[in-house]
């Protein structure tokens, strides 16, 4: 049950702050208008048959002071007209009536030979109850007493409700219309309200995105007091990343600048060597030297890829492919090349470079004749495939080559270190790498990176 309410928690928590606010504001007006309409309901409902009693009793008053008994002949009479000529048309459903203790009784015309239910009381007592013709009567009655007789006259008018009852159902009709229209028109509003209200957020997600795609430095702070407080605050993150990064940037190269110089003596000392010996020390400083060039490049990238400012494809590219096409035509290698011109990528110019140099350099090495290179935008990806027709490797070796210093053929020149920096460089920007066989029977690497600035 707990992981059940966690679970719930969960998804709540990650409801975004727009639709949390709508909730809530539909919730108070699915509570409150309907609250509200049912006060406003039972108060005017109220109040108009309050207001039909009150005309029920003054006409009841008109008729007490109307009535006299004859002693005579023993019987009531009233002669008294009330005014409304509603109470002489038969069953017009105004009706008045006077009767005592002997159920004698004087009546309106319009009761003709029906008569009204007496409930004795001394007080005005107002109810509902059913006339002629099933009428619905609205009633007010009260108990009087009249000289001479002794026991008491019980009085009674009465009235159809219906215009009441119409009354009152037309004001609910108009009363929950009106509030349906509130509710949606707050509903409206509130809505605006809250999209003004959250648009400081979304400037904010917006520039954050400049940011990540590196066409801002930094936050713009003119923002309400709240958010401008935290984005002040993520400048100094940002500010103090960038710092972090410059330092280790520099320190590799300060590093990298206080080995080159031990690094050429080294090899100074090692040409006074034999040479078999000159050969291993040559060989085992050439690899030291290429770590140190290959973290020192490493160092200078600047964190992830998609932070950099978008660059063109084709003009990066161009000095080296055109540098590595003169190379390849003196080894008599044919380099065919197809780049999506038009194309900007979110990466630092010095590492597509590398990327794409490594790997060239490494197909020029092996093949026999042909090499080819297509650079090709799909959606925000960037497709690299280069690929030889040399003698190729086997998945074993594939999965070997890829290793820092892993050389499959130790009679080639090379520190064996291009392939581990493409590697690392495929990682950094979040790509992928493979290996295959090319259909000219050589190698193939394919790498996809999610760079292309769309």
């Amino acid at each position: 049950m707990s992981a059940d309410v966690l679970s719930w928690s969960q998804r709540w928590a990650s409801r975004s702050i727009n639709l949390r606010l709508l909730l809530a504001v539909l919730l108070m007006v699915l509570l409150a208008l309907p609250v509200a309409g049912w006060l406003l309901s039972h108060h005017y409902r109220t109040a108009s048959v309050n207001a039909f009693d009150e005309r029920l009793e003054a006409t009841l008053n008109v008729v007490i002071a109307g009535v006299t008994y004859d002693p005579l002949n023993q019987q009531l009479n009233y002669e008294r007209a009330l005014g409304d000529s509603r109470f002489d048309h038969v069953y017009s459903g105004w009706y008045w009536q006077i009767t005592d203790e002997a159920n004698r009784s004087v009546a309106s015309r319009s009761l003709w030979d029906q008569r009204l239910p007496v409930l004795e009381s001394e007080r005005v007592t107002a109810r509902t109850l059913p006339g002629p013709r099933g009428q619905q009567l609205r009633v007010v009655e009260r108990d009087i007493y009249l000289a001479p007789l002794e026991a008491p006259l019980h009085v009674s008018v009465a009235a159809r409700d219906d215009d009441l009852r119409e009354n009152i159902q037309e004001f609910q009709q108009m009363l929950w219309l009106g509030l349906l229209g509130l509710g949606a028109l707050l509903l409206g509003v509130l809505a605006l309200q809250v999209r003004w209200g959250l648009a400081p957020l979304r400037r904010m997600n917006a520039n954050l995105r400049d940011v990540e795609q590196g066409r801002a430095e930094q936050l713009d702070t003119r923002l309400p007091d709240e958010l401008a407080t935290l984005a002040t605050s993520m400048n100094a993150v940002l500010a103090r990343d960038q710092r972090l990064i410059e330092r280790g940037r520099h320190t590799a190269g300060n590093l990298a600048h206080a080995l080159k110089t031990p690094i050429s003596v080294m090899r100074l000392l090692a040409k006074q060597l034999p040479g078999e010996s000159r050969d291993t020390w040559e060989a085992e400083l050439s690899r030291i030297d290429s770590a140190v060039r290959h973290h020192l490049a490493r160092a200078s990238a600047a964190g992830e890829g998609v932070r950099f400012a978008p660059v063109a494809l084709q003009g990066t590219l161009a000095p080296l492919i055109t540098g590595l096409a003169r190379l390849a035509q003196r080894r008599h290698i044919t380099l065919r090349q197809t780049v999506d011109s038009g194309v900007r990528v979110h990466m630092d110019g010095q590492d597509l470079q590398e990327m794409v140099g490594n790997l060239l350099d490494n197909a020029l090495r092996w093949a026999n004749s042909d090499v080819h290179i297509r650079l090709q935008a799909q959606g925000n990806t960037l497709r690299l495939v280069v690929g030889d027709d040399g003698p190729g490797m086997t998945p074993q070796e594939c999965q070997a080559a890829v290793q820092r210093g892993k050389r499959l053929d130790e009679q080639r020149s090379g520190s064996g270190l291009g392939l581990a920096i493409v590697t690392d460089l495929v990682t950094l920007y979040h790509g992928q790498m493979r290996l295959q066989r090319a259909e000219s029977g050589g190698l193939e690497v394919v790498i996809e990176l999610p760079v292309v600035a769309t």
